[in-house]
């Protein structure tokens, strides 16, 4: 029961951790705050965080852990979610959904203030593994003939990304441009990763099943990763 307790009051101040840090930002938000928001003593904060650089770390650990299982969990209910073009799809559903999300990829500093610079130290290991991800999931899908062969994988890393980020700018740039429905816009990424990097607008499901494990396996590991990691940033 005890354990119970300890992680439903760590969820409860992490809740009011990002409440704030969302309404607020990072320069703003104190540990007195968060504890009264969370209804706690400010020393039952401190049983669970070290500093108000460690909660709030947490914060953005949380939410980018949900993001991993939420992936992983989507490759193994549909494989066709392997690929770059799907994978991006929910990746844009899932940033215009979580706030938190939205002020990492954008490198929101009014609200994140040097906690990315803190992330960049502190999880400078799952962030590779996020790296190492991408590039085994299209090293895979080239060996079954699923993405093209004319760039290579740094070049079709870099496409992603660079494809992906123009899109996030552009819900922040160009709100009155965009399609009316997050749905919409995000078919158009879709659209433009499959055919700028996708060798079938409907690939055979065979190529698809054979593909699946491998990368699936690469994505459950980075998974793990992000759980570690959350634990690792909790006082034991």
């Amino acid at each position: 029961m005890e354990a119970a307790e300890r992680t439903e009051r760590g969820e409860r101040i992490l809740d009011a951790a990002c409440d704030l840090l969302l309404a607020w930002g990072y320069r703003r938000v104190t540990t007195d705050e968060i504890a009264r928001r969370a209804n706690v003593g400010k020393g039952t904060v401190y049983l669970h965080w070290k500093n108000k650089d460690a909660l709030l770390l947490a914060v953005v650990l949380r939410a980018k852990c949900a993001d991993h299982q939420r992936q992983l969990a989507r490759m193994r209910a549909d494989n066709r979610n392997i690929l770059p073009s799907r994978l991006l799809r929910w990746a844009l559903l899932d940033f215009m959904d979580d706030p938190v999300l939205r002020a990492v990829y954008l490198d929101d500093s009014d609200v994140l203030g040097r906690l990315n610079e803190i992330a960049k130290k502190e999880l400078a290991e799952l962030m590779a593994a996020g790296t190492q991800s991408l590039r085994a999931q299209l090293s895979v899908l080239r060996e079954h003939r699923l993405v093209r062969e004319d760039l290579s994988v740094d070049q079709q890393m870099y496409a992603c990304m660079a494809i992906a980020a123009g899109f996030f700018q552009a819900e922040v740039l160009f709100p009155e441009r965009a399609p009316g429905r997050p749905e919409e816009r995000a078919d158009v990424l879709c659209h433009t990763i499959r055919t700028t990097l996708e060798t079938h607008a409907d690939p055979d499901p065979r190529l698809i099943a054979a593909a699946a494990p491998g990368i699936i396996a690469h994505y459950q590991r980075l998974e793990e990763l992000s759980r570690q990691e959350v634990r690792r940033q909790l006082r034991q």
